[in-house]
């Protein structure tokens, strides 16, 4: 599994479901925390396969049941990754949940690209600070996050470096690290807000004119730890395919996995709202 990735034209037909990610944690990632009711089995794959979504990003997530800090999966991550070897693009992170990473997180995530050719990108998840020390708001400082850029050029391709930002963090001086990454994923945290995304949204594009853009959307109001209301969801998704269709966006992302075998109204809506438009052509 050593090959590179077929290049994309740049001039070929990308259709809706081709621009659509869907953010993968273990199964039970979420069992504890959010009010969710029932227990997860579904693994990433199986969830992808299942709202027929062909790109995923994997986030570890740590595992409240243990003592100490544990992150699933745990490494080496080859086994998941062949799981995942089908879809058309995986992105993985080395920022994980809660902002968590060490030393080596970079290292196996270039090394599991080099054996998986769909590995497009590495994503930093809760990159931003809550309560920021000694002048740094992120995990990575600017010179950090510079040098990791440069470390994901492969022999065959180069990764692109992944960001979360909230609708939130943009109170914080965020540009910079911002612009040091490729694609920023812009995620509104409690659905009460979503009132507003259209012109967070704006706002978020001000300050962040060079970078690709994709739309996180929450299947569950985590922050209010709730159902998403389903006229939020349905809002959300028209807003996304209308940014599509303008090219305002690259992509839409639904969070999370480990929630899609709970029934949930949001999740069944989504699967069909998918069927509905995956296969509508998008602008060259």
């Amino acid at each position: 599994m050593t090959a590179a990735r077929p290049q994309e034209n740049p001039m070929t037909t990308s259709t809706v479901r081709d621009k659509l990610w869907l953010w993968g944690h273990e199964s039970g990632s979420h069992d504890d925390g959010a009010n969710i009711p029932g227990s997860s089995r579904i693994p990433p794959a199986e969830a992808a396969y299942y709202l027929n979504i062909p790109n995923l990003i994997m986030v570890r997530y740590r595992d409240y049941d243990a003592p100490g800090i544990v992150l699933l999966p745990q490494p080496p991550y080859d086994q998941y990754a062949l799981a995942l070897s089908p879809l058309k693009q995986l992105v993985w992170s080395f920022v994980n949940e809660a902002g968590v990473t060490d030393d080596q997180e970079v290292d196996r995530v270039i090394d599991l690209a080099g054996k998986f050719p769909n590995i497009t990108g590495a994503m930093m998840d809760d990159f931003f600070l809550e309560n920021p020390t000694d002048g740094n708001i992120g995990v990575h400082t600017l010179d950090q996050l510079s040098a990791i850029k440069q470390r994901l050029t492969l022999p065959d391709r180069r990764l692109d470096l992944w960001v979360v930002v909230y609708a939130h963090n943009f109170d914080m001086p965020v540009a910079d690290h911002l612009a040091a990454c490729d694609v920023v994923s812009f995620w509104t945290w409690k659905a009460k807000h979503l009132a507003d995304l259209e012109a967070n949204f704006a706002r978020a594009e001000q300050i962040t004119p060079n970078n690709r853009k994709v739309l996180g959307c929450y299947l569950w109001d985590y922050g209010d730890k709730k159902p998403m209301p389903l006229d939020l969801m349905q809002a959300q998704c028209r807003i996304g395919l209308d940014w599509l269709k303008q090219g305002r966006i690259d992509g839409m992302i639904f969070l999370a996995s480990c929630i899609c075998d709970h029934r949930l109204d949001t999740v069944e809506w989504t699967k069909q709202w998918i069927a509905d438009v995956g296969d509508e052509p998008l602008a060259p």
